[in-house]
């Protein structure tokens, strides 16, 4: 047992250590354990690398707020123990994962293997929606709705270990890490840049996934040179799982024929694996985004790109979208002076974070008597991080400074939206 530091993360090995490493990545909500069946086949060739992303499996809950960030945590364990260059393998989040690494690092991939993976996965309104949820009620209801999505009926119903295990695998993972995922998945967008991965890649889809599907599958294969495409029969969103048997010869056929410059892929002996224990803390703080120092000066850009990213990460993009097809040629210069100022100069500046100005910005509402703002601040305070108590000590707190009326109505208005975000889709 030892402690894995905030920089790297929880690992292990199998195979022979004189083998060519080969990564395999875990699907968002799962652990290294998804891919137990795959490993004796490929440890036959590879030494098998598997990985914990932060809070799952036990790792310790030290949360990563970006697609980017957890592959170079991937990177700092893989310097440590001396491996340069390997093939990866990875589902749903793990191949997010792949993705990056190919992109920013080609040099270190020997070949890639994509399943059930996406260059987007569904919407960033999506992503920040299962947050909030999580947020206001736990992963109990990530857990309950796990096997629906990850696999076929039939085989939920006939393989209730299975079943029983993916909840429960679910349930144990540390929230705080949960929420970072979501908000990293919402921000993750590859496919204007596709066409620069050249590693040798093999894109894997269950012919039944209704998370990523063909769809997804085949946008990859589009965008990808070169790229093969794998329909499994019989296989939902966790194909590894579900027809392990099928996906292990398709990793199998694809590593060993396009496997490239294998020499050195380990240049000092590897380490024996680091398995650290349960995280203390029951759930991890989400660190705010970092803000860029102005230099004294420098010629100010133009604030509106960046009032629109925020706006819509705050917002969502389907109330941003609504707005904007909305303005005409009277309203339109309107929305561009909120974009570029209130969002792109105020809400943008570093002094405090985006939890902070929600409760100033509901406050300030709430005095103004501004219901319906009030309505959409409230969902965007839920995305920005604060909870149903939270939002509920704020307009309690405005309702001294503001007054028992204008709060009464503010109260009706959040618990209507709270109830709306915060409920579970059966």
């Amino acid at each position: 047992m030892s402690e894995t530091p905030p920089n790297t993360l929880q690992y292990r090995f199998d195979g022979p250590e004189d083998a060519p490493v080969l990564i395999l990545g875990a699907s968002l909500g799962t652990t290294w354990h998804m891919w137990d069946r795959q490993v004796p086949e490929l440890t036959r060739q590879w030494r098998v690398f598997r990985f914990d992303m932060p809070g799952h499996g036990g790792a310790p809950a030290h949360p990563c707020p970006s697609v980017g960030e957890l592959a170079e945590r991937l990177l700092a364990t893989l310097d440590e123990l001396g491996v340069r260059r390997f093939g990866y393998a990875g589902c749903a989040f793990g191949g997010a994962i792949g993705a990056e690494l190919a992109l920013r690092h080609p040099e270190r991939v020997a070949s890639l293997a994509l399943i059930a993976a996406s260059p987007r996965f569904g919407t960033a309104d999506e992503f920040r929606q299962r947050g909030v949820i999580v947020r206001s009620n736990g992963l109990d209801p990530i857990a309950r709705s796990a096997p629906e999505r990850w696999f076929t009926p039939g085989f939920a119903a006939a393989q209730p270990a299975i079943t029983d295990w993916a909840v429960q695998m679910v349930r144990t993972t540390d929230p705080g890490c949960y929420i970072a995922a979501c908000e990293a998945l919402a921000a993750f967008d590859v496919r204007a840049e596709l066409g620069r991965i050249g590693v040798p890649t093999l894109v894997l889809v269950g012919s039944e996934d209704q998370v990523t599907g063909q769809g997804e599958a085949r946008t990859l294969v589009a965008g990808i040179p070169d790229a093969r495409l794998a329909v499994v029969p019989g296989a939902s969103h966790l194909a590894p799982v579900e027809q392990p048997a099928a996906v292990t010869d398709l990793l199998v056929r694809h590593f060993s024929s396009a496997w490239q410059d294998t020499q050195t892929a380990i240049i000092t002996p590897p380490v024996k694996p680091v398995i650290a224990p349960p995280a203390a803390a029951p759930m991890a703080a989400i660190a705010p985004a970092e803000q860029p120092e102005a230099v004294p000066g420098a010629v100010r850009p133009d604030p509106y790109d960046a009032g629109i990213k925020v706006r819509r990460e705050v917002l969502g993009d389907a109330h941003v979208d609504g707005v904007l097809a909305a303005a005409d040629d009277f309203s339109a210069d309107f929305q561009e002076l909120i974009t570029r100022y209130a969002w792109g100069e105020v809400w943008n500046r570093p002094g405090l974070d985006r939890r902070s100005r929600s409760c100033v910005t509901l406050t300030a509402l709430v005095a103004g008597g501004h219901l319906e703002e009030l309505a959409f601040h409230t969902r965007a305070a839920l995305r920005n991080g604060l909870t149903p108590a939270e939002i509920k000590e704020v307009l309690l707190q405005a309702a001294v400074y503001c007054g028992v009326a204008a709060a009464n109505s503010a109260f009706k208005v959040a618990q209507a939206v709270i109830r709306e975000e915060t409920t579970p889709q059966e």
